[in-house]
């Protein structure tokens, strides 16, 4: 569904994307690991077309994804931001019905209340939360209601961003149950980037290792443990000798 060819994006003399070449099946979920400063978010950034790589081709069922119509082509797409990105001034709702009170995708306003409340509830919110403000909530229920958010759209491909930063080692796992559900009963496409080793094993059917601007392995998230990647067994581990040279 998602591929991309020898991408190569650098901002002046810094080189992020020396050649990634990546494929992403319909209805798989991706996990792309690697440290800080790899590149993973610029990898996101270019498929949206936010960024727009130097050399390769990137594509979206065949189609060239800078030659798609724009408004339809992120139609297709959620998205969950690492830091959640919920609009302080908006309540809740609105921050979960943002895209269906708007643009191409704008429905009336009391039918985008009730898919933002029924999204809310998928997410494990009760209504009563649909109008409080984001500052009045705990990081968890940030989290949630910036899922909710992502699939109020009903899209085909969902990107999650670093979804259990910030987020207790319980409250990391609900979310990455949440994902792993929406995902599978959505039936989308998902790609995810992260250091946590705990969401990958819960969310991912593929991994991808990001490092030095180029996927060092990739396979499914069973042959993780057995890759016989020194990059791969370095971070798993997060072992601080081997190839990744830890910045001291």
């Amino acid at each position: 569904m998602i591929a991309m060819q020898d991408v190569h994006k650098a901002f002046g003399p810094k080189k992020v994307l020396r050649g990634v070449t990546l494929d992403v099946a319909r209805g798989e979920s991706l996990v792309i690991i690697g440290g800080s400063g790899t590149g993973k978010s610029v990898t996101i950034k270019c498929i949206l077309g936010l960024v727009t790589p130097d050399t390769g081709l990137i594509t979206l069922d065949g189609q060239d994804v800078r030659r798609a119509e724009r408004d339809a082509f992120l139609a297709r797409f959620g998205m969950l931001f690492q830091g959640g990105a919920l609009f302080d001034s908006l309540s809740v709702w609105q921050n979960v019905a943002f895209r269906l009170l708007r643009g191409a995708l704008k429905r009336p306003r009391a039918e985008a209340r009730e898919i933002a409340i029924e999204k809310l509830r998928r997410v494990g919110l009760t209504p009563d939360v649909a109008d409080l403000f984001p500052a009045e909530l705990s990081g968890g229920m940030q989290k949630r209601v910036g899922l909710a958010r992502a699939i109020a759209a009903e899209p085909e491909i969902i990107f999650f961003d670093e979804p259990t930063t910030g987020l207790d080692p319980i409250m990391a796992g609900v979310i990455n149950d949440l994902i792993r559900e929406i995902v599978v009963e959505m039936g989308a496409t998902a790609i995810t980037i992260t250091h946590d080793m705990s969401s990958v094993r819960a969310i991912a059917d593929k991994v991808a290792m990001l490092h030095d601007g180029v996927i060092q392995w990739t396979g499914p998230v069973a042959r993780m443990d057995t890759s016989g990647d020194p990059f791969v067994e370095q971070f798993i581990h997060g072992r601080a000798e081997g190839p990744i040279e830890a910045v001291r």
